[in-house]
Order: C-alpha cells, then structure tokens, then sequence
C-alpha cells in the first residue's frame, strides 16, 4: 500500500517542486532552462511575496538581462513621484519602471553589470555596457554605484551620476541649489543635474525649443536629441 500511495503521489510532488521555483532574475530563468525567448515572466526579487512582471531579453549581448527600465513610444507618463519610482510602475509588455526598491533587492546580492541599449529616429542602435551596477537602500537615498564603462557606441554619459542619489520632482537630492528633476522634467540619478535623462519627457528628435527635457544621453546625440528608444538592463556577472 505503501509503495502504490508513493508512487501516485510522485507526479504531485514533482509537479509541486517545480512550481515552488521562483527565480530571482532573468539569468535564473536562463540557467534553469537555457531555450527560453525573449519575454515577459515574473521573478522575485525578494522571495515568494514579491512577485513582479519583467521583460527578459535572453538575446542581445549574449541574453539573461532583467530590463529595469524601458522607453519605446512615449505612450506612459514618467514624471511621477518619489513613492511610484520606489514601488515601480507601467506593463513590461511596453514602457515601465521596475521599481528602486527592486533594483536594489536584485544587486544587493551580487555584482551585477549593466547594458543601456539605445535608438535614434533613424534606425541607429548604440550602447553604453558599465561592469558594475548597484543601488542602494532607501536609506541611501538608493544611491547609484556604476563603473567599469565600456563603450558600445553610444558613449558614457552615465557615469557622471556615479554615487548620486535618486531625485524626483517631490524628493530633491541632487548636488544643486535648484530641482533638477523639476528642471529636467525627469527623475533620475542627478547631480548638477545629468548627461542622461532616462525618464525625461518623450520627445521625438531634435527639438531645441522646450529645452532639454527629452530622453537624452549626452555622449550620443547632445542634450536636445530625444531618443526613439532606450532599454536598461541588468545581469550577473557570471
């Protein structure tokens, strides 16, 4: 009886097991079955209460990224407030913001790297890798710690706001006398203020008249080119 009972309750436990596995990132969902596309899944950042809906791109750069931030059509407002950034906002099927409280969760634990994949309203496509990302607590202000820039076209124009902590509109904690959030129309890691404005107002080009309030990265195409597109996004460092 005891053997029969084993063996009809097998299937169930292994079923179970499986279902118990909750990846941290898209690097575990990688490892734990390498055929995986690029898409959305949920991980947990921090254990089973904290599911959240990611884009993984398991192609560019040799794939396992988790895509932190994702700028595409302009279609999701991101001037928005201290709370929102820290809790994350939008759909991972399209533009959104995973949260500071998650990034940091996700590089607490180990060194991770970092890929910005940009494109300008031609078609271009450039990139700016950093061997070492991480955000710190609340606390911190969840201060930016990034390094080890390596050049993929787009140029380093994040690298200014190393140590930096996260700024909005209602949470000023840049280096300046003034809001660069509210100057920039942004939120972002600023000092006095950026050479990237990766959550500034959706702009389409070259346009100089309202200043730079656009998705800009400096190194690139200036501070008045906005982007067409712009992806950050993270991994291990293996």
């Amino acid at each position: 009886v005891r053997l029969v009972l084993f063996v009809l309750l097998s299937p169930l436990l292994a079923c179970d097991k499986k279902e118990l596995v909750q990846p941290t990132d898209c690097s575990e969902i990688s490892k734990h079955d390498s055929n995986k596309d690029s898409g959305v899944y949920v991980i947990y950042p921090l254990g089973e209460r904290s599911a959240v809906q990611v884009y993984c791109d398991m192609k560019a750069h040799g794939g396992r990224w988790t895509v932190i931030q994702t700028r595409m059509d302009g279609t999701l407002n991101f001037y928005r407030n201290y709370d929102q950034y820290k809790l994350g906002f939008g759909d991972a099927n399209g533009e959104y913001w995973i949260g500071l409280d998650n990034i940091h969760y996700l590089t607490r634990r180990q060194k991770y790297e970092l890929a910005v994949d940009l494109e300008d309203f031609n078609g271009k496509k450039v990139s700016a890798h950093y061997a070492s990302f991480s955000v710190g607590s609340e606390c911190t202000g969840y201060k930016l710690t990034v390094t080890g820039f390596v050049n993929g076209g787009a140029g380093d124009s994040l690298g200014y706001s190393n140590g930096a902590r996260f700024s909005t509109f209602d949470r000023d904690q840049d280096t300046t006398s003034s809001n660069c959030a509210r100057a920039l129309v942004g939120a972002h890691w600023y000092k006095s203020c950026s050479h990237s404005n990766p959550n500034g107002v959706y702009r389409w080009g070259n346009d100089k008249t309202v200043g730079a309030i656009g998705v800009f990265w400096y190194h690139w195409n200036g501070y008045y080119y906005s982007v067409k597109s712009i992806s950050m996004k993270i991994r291990p460092v293996m």
